[in-house]
């Protein structure tokens, strides 16, 4: 197909650059906001994940956590680390603008399947591998069928449907859908968690 070939990464880039440009305001304000708020913590949250073909890149993402730990050092749970200004950040999805660094690098598309932690790799089965056939997303299919309030067998069921079905329509589609659930605030959280529970395979 010539949009999955061609098209989609030409698209991407196109709509970075000037996604970028248009809110770069907002980058340089929340930069320094929550360079402020993390207490020298740093405003950038970068980490390893694995993108197409399982090749490992470093996500960009702002910092809506500190890094406040228990008497042994252990990172507190997730829930207890979420700043104020963080919760407020991801709730309006802020918190992705960085990884449109990522979509002009290559590394990610505007649309496709979320890009998870490398430690999931050995844990997935033959069908929730194909993921990974497309560029890891900004957003995608799943995130518009519930994003973190969903199950993880009910988010792979969406990735690998949206690699099968891949097509300019769908992502306008997805990105129309993103615009809504961003506005409406839906599914920032899971059902018991801040942030979705850790996967531990089948």
């Amino acid at each position: 197909m010539l949009y999955k070939r061609f098209f989609k990464r030409f698209f991407d880039f196109i709509i970075a650059s000037i996604g970028l440009i248009i809110l770069s305001p907002l980058f340089l304000i929340l930069w320094i906001w929550l360079s402020i708020a993390n207490k020298g913590a740093g405003a950038f949250f970068v980490q390893e994940r694995p993108g197409k073909g399982e090749k490992i890149f470093k996500v960009i993402k702002f910092k809506t956590m500190n890094d406040k730990r228990d008497e042994n050092s252990n990172l507190l749970p997730d829930s207890e680390r979420l700043t104020t200004i963080g919760r407020w950040i991801r709730s309006l999805s802020l918190d992705e603008i960085p990884q449109l660094i990522n979509v002009l690098k290559g590394d990610m598309s505007l649309i496709g399947p979320r890009p998870l932690l490398v430690q999931y790799l050995p844990l997935y089965n033959e069908t929730q591998r194909r993921r990974h056939e497309v560029r890891p997303g900004m957003t995608g299919w799943a995130q518009v069928n519930g994003r973190n309030a969903i199950n993880w067998q009910e988010k792979f069921a969406y990735d690998v449907w949206y690699v099968d079905h891949l097509s300019l329509s769908l992502d306008i589609k997805i990105f129309l859908k993103t615009v809504e659930k961003v506005f409406n605030r839906e599914g920032i959280n899971s059902q018991d968690n801040a942030t979705m529970e850790p996967f531990k395979g089948n």
